[in-house]
């Protein structure tokens, strides 16, 4: 039922490292104060310099801003079309012949996008239990400088339907018997208790929360599954439901959706553009407390 293979541990990797199969990469992105008056929530600025300050030794770095989304979309982070995506993956040398890790700084949620992505490209990658601060809390070995590179790769996907949807399906599913829509942000958020930077505050109506942030461990590790398991049945999250997870980009509610792939949930969904498109569309419905 459930598939550990989504997740690596510090020590599984660290016994690994030396693998020629291995492709790693740190996926770390940051979101920094959009300037006075845009229309933008945030600045997302690649985490190429925290890279270069420190990495786990061989890795190399992917920008999801800049090569693996939709540029010419309104939001950030949208998935591109699957040219684009095989031309960058294949830069990098990943193809699914490899052992794939994925790791991010501070928040899993960069490495579980990539994940995502690629699980619907048909390729499974691992993300890493904690990230880079585990591995560095750890004492173990960081590399600097800029990234060395893995030999281009032929990088062929086999897309699988149905991993994104958007807002003409989630609008359509409100009040859907069948569905159940959970929002990844916090719970001032989903609330609408509190400003949001992605423009009305407030939820997709009907939708349950489970904050991305309440299944993470103060080490920057996932929470037990038993502990997921609670926190999603207790919200009505049941297998039976097709699941459309939503955030404010499509980035952090991946954190829920590889904790539910864990747990053996396979009626998963995104609503790739999240509150970053719905919270600006005054012609959508919003719901708040």
């Amino acid at each position: 039922m459930a598939q550990p293979s989504s997740l690596v541990t510090t020590e599984q990797l660290a016994a690994v490292l030396s693998d020629p199969d291995l492709r790693l990469y740190d996926c770390t992105t940051y979101l920094e104060p959009a300037p006075s008056g845009s229309e933008v929530p945030y600045r997302a600025v690649p985490g190429d310099k925290t890279f270069a300050a420190g990495h786990i030794p061989g890795a190399d770095f992917l920008d999801l801003q800049g090569e693996f989304s939709d540029t010419s979309a309104q939001q950030f982070f949208m998935m591109p079309d699957v040219a684009q995506l095989e031309a960058a993956f294949g830069r990098h040398g990943l193809d699914a012949s490899k052992t794939i890790v994925l790791y991010s700084i501070g928040t899993m949620m960069w490495a579980t996008r990539f994940w995502w992505m690629l699980r619907s490209l048909g390729v499974e990658a691992r993300v890493l239990d904690g990230g880079f601060n585990k591995w560095k809390d750890e004492g173990r070995a960081v590399e600097t400088g800029a990234s060395q590179g893995y030999p281009a790769a032929t990088f062929k996907a086999v897309p699988h339907p149905g991993f994104f949807v958007d807002k003409t399906i989630v609008k359509a599913r409100i009040g859907d018997p069948s569905t159940i829509i959970v929002n990844a942000l916090g719970p001032q958020y989903h609330r609408g208790l509190e400003p949001s930077r992605y423009g009305r505050p407030g939820r997709v109506p009907g939708s349950v929360n489970v904050p991305a942030a309440t299944l993470v461990n103060a080490d920057k590790t996932l929470a037990p599954l038993t502990d997921a398991q609670a926190k999603f049945t207790a919200a009505g999250v049941t297998r039976d439901k097709n699941v459309i997870l939503y955030c404010g980009g499509g980035i952090s509610a991946t954190i829920d959706l590889l904790m539910l792939t864990q747990l053996g949930y396979d009626r998963l969904t995104l609503y790739d553009a999240s509150m970053g498109e719905w919270a600006r569309d005054p012609a959508l419905p919003i719901e708040t407390d």
